[in-house]
């Protein structure tokens, strides 16, 4: 009943311990607190809140349009209604060095487990369009030391991502994964890689965990959970997938109504009325009214009257 029964020290704790288990996290994208409830109950390992996502349900593009504030408390609502550890897109961390920190203990404070930083420049772009621009190997090393320093919780999961193989290549690619790795990034997540190989070659390069970025319509190819294990991979993303599945629903319900006038022949479509009462837990709810407010009066011991009870109140 409402909110999550583990603490955010115990989900970082878990998040920790899932990416040295020798198996891959499966961590499909939650568009809101309600999906994050449906990630969980059907079995996934985690929960993941993309960037896109967060602007795209405020209506705006993955242009760096959106505030640490925006961000943080979204986060918190998803984050809060799963017992799953959640990872946040904390963008380029909302500016220079110290807004970083201050990004990192925001998110800390907001229950997430973790979260990446990328080297884009500021204001950044989504990682599957062109024209990306990539800082220098410095000001991307600074963003990681800023973000370890700053966390209080050293299980919180601090990831580098780097947007510099589809700028400078696949050697670039290395290059700067191993240099975000010795600033004391946890993990390293690699945007838009070309082939399973090119996944193989970070593999390689690095010793910490691996991220790899399942995004519809995007630059790379599709991959199975089981080939990004099969390379080495310890964490894989669905980043959109369940926005872009209810979007595409949404849109069809609505030519429905205008085609049609009713919704009838969707109804198989959709969630029905007792799934989403048994996700949000109506039932706890329901027993918990019952026990505070439906009670009986011993009918051998008065009721004192308002002016009796506010007297022995005073005393």
């Amino acid at each position: 009943m409402l909110y999550a029964s583990v603490t955010a020290a115990d989900k970082r704790i878990a998040l920790r311990a899932g990416l040295t288990s020798g198996k891959i996290l499966r961590y499909p994208g939650a568009f809101n607190p309600l999906s994050a409830k449906l990630i969980q109950q059907k079995g996934f390992e985690g929960v993941y809140i993309s960037g896109a996502v967060l602007s795209a349900d405020l209506g705006l593009p993955d242009i760096g349009l959106t505030t640490l504030t925006e961000v943080a408390g979204r986060s918190q609502q998803i984050a809060r209604m799963t017992d799953l550890p959640a990872i946040v897109d904390a963008d380029t961390g909302f500016g220079e060095p110290m807004n970083v920190a201050r990004t990192i203990q925001t998110l800390e404070d907001a229950g997430l487990a973790g979260m990446h930083i990328e080297d884009q420049i500021n204001p950044k772009r989504c990682g599957h369009l062109d024209g990306k621009q990539v800082v220098d190997a410095d000001t991307a090393i600074k963003r990681i030391r800023a973000a370890v320093d700053a966390r209080r919780d050293a299980n919180f999961l601090v990831m580098a991502r780097t947007d510099i193989r589809a700028v400078d290549g696949l050697d670039a690619a290395v290059t700067r994964a191993k240099q975000l790795q010795d600033a004391g990034a946890d993990a390293i997540f690699p945007e838009a890689m070309g082939s399973l190989a090119e996944f193989e070659t970070i593999r390689a390069a690095v010793s910490v965990p691996i991220l790899a970025n399942m995004t519809e319509f995007g630059k790379g190819e599709l991959y199975t959970v089981q080939q990004l294990e099969n390379v080495g991979m310890n964490l894989v993303i669905f980043p959109v997938s369940l926005l872009r599945l209810a979007m595409g629903a949404a849109a069809r319900g609505l030519d429905a109504i205008e085609q049609t006038g009713s919704l009838t022949t969707m109804l198989p479509e959709m969630q029905h009325r007792a799934d989403l009462y048994e996700l949000l837990d109506y039932a706890s709810y329901s027993q918990f009214d019952s026990g505070i407010f439906d009670f009986t009066l011993n009918p051998h011991i008065s009721t004192p009257s308002p002016a009796q009870g506010l007297k022995e109140h005073n005393v």
